[in-house]
């Protein structure tokens, strides 16, 4: 008797504010079919991007298609929380077709590539392709690196946020590079020889607007990473430390009705000017609307939108360990 097929499982990783989330919105409701599991891990004590994908309308991303982790980074409740949800999936019957893993935007893909070779779920799963999202304005900006960087593998690296960039960049079998359509051409250049330099030769890239990647594109790259790991090493791995998380912190909060939505727009923006804050993102009530509206705010772009249902009033803030939480919390407070 054959064993069955293992289930193909890709890995989305991506910085903060990269466009993972939109990414797998739009493969999902695309997906032609397709079963397709989602794992939605947040960095912070409030779930948020899972809401959004079980809020794109398709079933595949329906809220009992999404399993949400909220304890961090994937790669540090590896036992606790990844392997449990993975258990669960495995066991429905049917089985997914596939399985997504959207990982925090501050998690090093690495130790999760090498949780799908344990022998509890190698025989069932395998790791059909890391995809790399990259902010092309944000790299154009300069927020990882500067883009005329050495290319002297033995340069200090002492930027926690450099640092990740590299390492999530160094783990892709893919890489996509999101919102080309913020960016002119040469720009768009220099971004994607940024991207070049840092993974590994012979890293496909691709470009990517608003409206997302195919299926056929995202899925069926077959790349086993999970037993090709020379060359993905992480900066821990190559120095022999472990991973933490000791360069960033989170927290919540909670915020009262904006009086407007440019009152709302005013205060998140002033609280992202704080230094050391990298993303704020929830949803907050705005005085006269019936649904909250949610917000997604990295570096000095701010989105907002209404929701299509009611909740909130909490938002969530990420950013390096030694920021000012109570300027934060005041700038939100209005």
């Amino acid at each position: 008797m054959n064993a069955p097929a293992r289930i193909p499982a890709t890995i989305v990783t991506g910085f903060l504010g990269a466009g993972k989330t939109t990414l797998i919105r739009n493969l999902v409701a695309n997906a032609n079919g397709k079963r397709i599991a989602i794992i939605v891990n947040e960095f912070g004590d409030m779930g948020f991007d899972g809401a959004l994908l079980a809020d794109c309308g398709d079933p595949a991303c329906a809220p009992d298609e999404v399993v949400e982790l909220t304890n961090g980074c994937i790669c540090c409740t590896v036992a606790d929380e990844f392997l449990p949800a993975m258990e669960k999936l495995l066991a429905r019957s049917p089985a997914p077709d596939h399985i997504v893993i959207e990982t925090s935007g501050l998690a090093l893909p690495q130790p999760l590539v090498r949780a799908l070779a344990w022998p509890d779920v190698r025989h069932r799963v395998t790791v059909d392709g890391v995809v790399t999202v990259v902010d092309a304005p944000a790299v154009a900006e300069g927020r990882f690196a500067p883009q005329a960087a050495s290319a002297d593998p033995a340069r200090e690296h002492d930027d926690p946020v450099e640092e990740l960039f590299e390492d999530q960049l160094r783990c892709a079998d893919l890489v996509v590079v999101s919102k080309t359509d913020l960016v002119d051409g040469p720009t768009l250049s220099e971004v994607e020889a940024t991207v070049a330099r840092e993974a590994r030769p012979g890293t496909a890239t691709l470009r990517s607007r608003g409206e997302g990647l195919p299926a056929e594109i995202l899925l069926g790259l077959a790349s086993a990473s999970e037993d090709d790991m020379k060359g993905r090493e992480s900066h821990h791995d190559l120095e022999g430390e472990e991973h933490d998380h000791d360069d960033f912190d989170s927290f919540v909060v909670p915020v009262p009705g904006f009086a407007s939505l440019d009152a709302l727009k005013t205060a998140v923006t002033s609280a992202l000017a704080v230094p050391g804050v990298l993303r704020i993102k929830g949803r907050a009530a705005v005085a006269g609307k019936a649904s909250p509206v949610v917000v997604q705010a990295v570096g000095p772009r701010l989105e907002t939108w209404f929701a299509t249902e009611g909740g909130g009033g909490s938002l969530v803030v990420i950013g390096l360990r030694d920021m000012d939480r109570a300027a934060v919390a005041a700038r939100l407070a209005g």
